[in-house]
């Protein structure tokens, strides 16, 4: 039984713990409700920018002293941005949890945007994105985003584009805070040996600087598919074909799951027998399932020769079929006790705690259960993984490769296949 408890700040910051006795550690974070999708094409890449800049220093602390002092404890701090949202967060010992805090809401109150050091991180990002760009299993999943919503934020890369991290200014990333980073849109979460009460004492006295305005309205996500290759002299060619999928909301949400785990989650899996075991046509092949709040999409990843290429793809296309017509006991059995095993292994980890509570409030609006969650995974049978595979795999492929071969001629036979 997790001991989780919520609270709301009369500034509207929203504060969540889940306290476990057996651990010395505390992981702590704020995830606010902004990513990739959220940017203009004139900023793309602000998000990922900012998440770097609110290291660069503040009123109080430089950049040495920001990584210094929370290292001293022998803690680290760190952040990451998504397509939906960014996260700031450090894991240090239980006593040093009120140091964590306050550093995190000093980088993201206080933080000054330097022009110096705006200078040098935007040359450490723009080399980021040169080598994203020279690593092909990486930048495939970037056109296949991209592919699949074009014209629209949510295709965006989450590095954005060289062209405009030479743009973007102080101004730009101020502005861009001041839009976004206010208490509807944040919420502080924690895990590990901590004393509820006292983390929100602390935040109180932290987060008296935060915004408390109404966030800017998110547009709507529209999949539309279509196919993007880009030849380049390589040995293999990396393929990702996927089509529409669903939201985190969706009923058909753990159904899903279990379906893209038995297609591709592990060596036990559909494809990984019929296309890597059976005919060696692949080193690499699995599957994915990306999710947001209004929308997803289900994909595939292979990296094969060229000559193997059409043979793999008619293999996955034969798979999406079968699987709509039948899947046994055994194979749900499988892929439910692998969803599971993640979760709970997941919930080993301070860190891991403290991103899901993070993740259920923004998704949500509320922490839920691991027993919910299993209890959803369990009821998944035959009947809903069919019904999800056959809502699925039709409509509009999203095709995207790189590689030696500028083969444009997969799109229509997988569409033709899709419509049937």
């Amino acid at each position: 039984m997790r001991d989780i408890n919520l609270t709301t700040l009369k500034n509207g910051l929203r504060i969540v713990s889940d306290r476990m006795e057996t651990v010395e550690t505390v992981s702590v974070g704020v995830w606010v409700n902004v990513g990739t999708r959220d940017e203009r094409f004139e900023v793309n890449g602000i998000s990922h920018l900012l998440e770097h800049m609110a290291f660069k220093g503040t009123r109080k602390r430089n950049a040495y002293a920001i990584a210094s002092e929370i290292e001293a404890v022998g803690g680290h701090l760190n952040a990451y941005t998504s397509r939906e949202n960014t996260a700031y967060y450090a894991k240090v010992l239980k006593e040093n949890l009120p140091l964590a805090v306050e550093i995190i809401g000093d980088i993201l109150q206080y933080s000054l945007m330097d022009k110096k050091e705006l200078e040098r991180e935007r040359a450490v990002i723009l080399q980021e994105i040169h080598q994203t760009n020279d690593t092909p299993d990486d930048i495939i999943f970037d056109h296949f985003q991209g592919t699949a919503f074009p014209d629209q934020p949510m295709g965006q890369p989450i590095l954005g584009r060289s062209e405009v991290i030479q743009k973007l200014d102080s101004a730009h990333l101020l502005s861009y805070m001041g839009d976004h980073y206010s208490t509807p849109n944040l919420v502080l979460t924690a895990a590990g040996r901590l004393d509820h009460l006292e983390l929100v004492q602390i935040a109180e006295s932290v987060f008296t600087s935060i915004p408390t305005r109404s966030v800017l309205k998110r547009g709507k996500a529209n999949y539309k598919g279509g196919d993007f290759h880009e030849r380049r002299n390589l040995e293999q060619v990396h393929l990702v074909m996927g089509v529409k999928g669903l939201s985190y909301r969706d009923e058909d949400f753990y159904s899903a799951s279990i379906l893209s785990t038995l297609l591709g989650g592990g060596m036990s899996s559909r494809l990984f027998q019929e296309v890597r075991e059976k005919r060696g046509l692949a080193y690499a092949i699995s599957s994915f399932l990306s999710c947001y709040t209004d929308a997803g999409i289900f994909g595939i990843y292979a990296g094969t020769g060229p000559k193997e290429v059409p043979s793999l793809v008619q293999l996955v296309l034969e798979e999406f079929d079968k699987v709509k017509n039948q899947v046994t006991s055994e194979e749900i059995e499988r892929a439910r006790a692998q969803l599971k095993a993640n979760l709970l292994m997941g919930l080993e980890s301070t860190t891991s705690r403290c991103e899901q509570l993070a993740q259920h409030m923004l998704i949500f609006g509320s922490p839920i259960s691991t027993k919910e969650i299993i209890e959803k995974v369990n009821a998944v049978d035959e009947t809903g993984v069919i019904r999800v595979a056959e809502r699925l795999f039709k409509g509009t492929p999203t095709v995207a490769s790189i590689g030696p071969t500028s083969d444009n001629t997969m799109f229509e036979p997988i569409a033709n296949r899709l419509k049937n």
